[in-house]
């Protein structure tokens, strides 16, 4: 059973990956499944409305918007708050972004972005590699030291650019300078050319987990705007925190 689930979702993922409907048989090659294995999957996710068929293959179903839905009401991704990204984004000139921490992982979980190949094609979703990101260090910043190892031992520190920051006294050096500055700024350390910014979001009296907006923008732009995009990112962060629910489930581990 556990195999057939692995499986499911390895089909699902294969023709969320992809840019329109899939044929069975590619999805049989891709997977190096059966075909007869495939149509069962395929079935399966389709009878429960995660997948539809067409007449050039399967694709992505009605389902899943709903899925998403429900994984923003639980991470507290309000419109609200991606009403505010998205003006902050015309304001600052800059793609942005709001991440956070939750139970040993860091996540972008809402973004308003032009989509540019330029700004590093920053996604929502899991970020393991928060070493390298500028949303990533302000939130290893605010974390405690066990919770924070545990984070890099689990996702390593790999290098994405010649650039990025691979040694742990390197980072620790960077992270204390965050917690100076409450700011954090990463450049060419996730893609050549390409510099980012983030701000705390303050948790107010009540806690709760760690987060952070932040904004990515080509290098040039970074230099000549730097002060006014980060400034925007304050306003942004003060703004973000009214959205945050005082009953937060989504703090660190302690350690």
């Amino acid at each position: 059973m556990p195999q057939s689930v692995d499986r499911a979702l390895d089909v699902l993922d294969a023709v969320a990956a992809s840019d329109g409907p899939v044929p069975a048989k590619a999805l049989a090659r891709r997977l190096g499944c059966g075909l007869s294995t495939v149509y069962d999957l395929l079935g399966s996710l389709t009878a429960r409305g995660h997948l539809v068929r067409t007449a050039s293959g399967y694709a992505l179903g009605y389902r899943v918007p709903a899925l998403h839905d429900a994984f923003r009401r639980q991470m507290r991704v309000t419109d609200g708050l991606q009403d505010l990204l998205a003006e902050a984004r015309r304001a600052a000139g800059a793609d942005t972004y709001f991440s956070t921490y939750r139970d040993g992982d860091i996540a972008v979980l809402a973004g308003a972005a032009t989509g540019h190949p330029a700004t590093g094609g920053f996604t929502t979703g899991l970020d393991d590699t928060a070493h390298a990101t500028a949303h990533g260090k302000m939130l290893l910043a605010a974390l405690p030291p066990a919770a924070r190892q545990r984070y890099l031992t689990a996702y390593g520190m790999r290098a994405i650019t010649p650039r990025t920051v691979t040694s742990p006294a390197r980072l620790d050096a960077q992270l204390r300078q965050v917690r100076r500055q409450g700011l954090a700024v990463e450049i060419e350390e996730c893609a050549p050319g390409v510099a980012c910014v983030a701000v705390p979001v303050p948790s107010g009296a009540t806690g709760g987990a760690p987060a952070a907006v932040s904004a990515a923008l080509p290098l040039e732009d970074f230099r000549q705007r730097g002060p006014q995009v980060t400034e925007e990112l304050r306003r942004v962060a003060a703004e973000a925190a009214k959205f945050r629910k005082t009953a937060d489930i989504t703090g660190p581990t302690a350690g």
